[in-house]
């Protein structure tokens, strides 16, 4: 059995709480976007103005900031409009400072932020992925 399939086995188990749920999407995304060709550079980087869930490379060199949301139902709507205002504010300073720090460091042409939206519902046998390049 591969990773995505175990992680969608785990994505399914019923009573997971909104932050194993959260843990596992983000693992779910980072597997996802490694079949794609992306490099995972960071992962759960933290700072004083919250978390950069997936830092990574794009095939063309890229380096893309994913915040990853995954729901259950859309009840609240669909996934990525829990990406607010204020959460993207977050994410650029966020960002700013994990570039200021390691930036450098990494051979990379231009950024830019993502989403990764994951859908779970009940009957569904995987997660449906939607991917936002360049939502923020």
């Amino acid at each position: 059995m591969n990773t995505l399939q175990q992680l969608t086995q785990q994505i399914h188990r019923p009573h997971l709480t909104p932050k194993q749920l959260g843990r596992i999407g983000e693992d779910y995304a980072s597997v996802w976007l490694e079949c794609q060709g992306w490099t995972i550079v960071d992962r759960n980087w933290q700072s004083r103005y919250g978390e950069l869930d997936i830092v990574a490379l794009s095939p063309s060199l890229q380096l893309t900031f994913v915040e990853v949301k995954t729901r259950r139902n859309a009840h609240f709507g669909p996934p990525q409009e829990a990406v607010t205002a204020r959460k993207r504010i977050a994410l650029k300073h966020a960002a700013s400072q994990w570039l200021l720090e390691y930036g450098r460091k990494i051979r990379h042409h231009g950024t830019r932020f993502d989403v990764i939206a994951l859908s779970v519902p009940g009957g569904a046998r995987c997660p449906q992925v939607t991917h936002i390049p360049g939502a923020l």
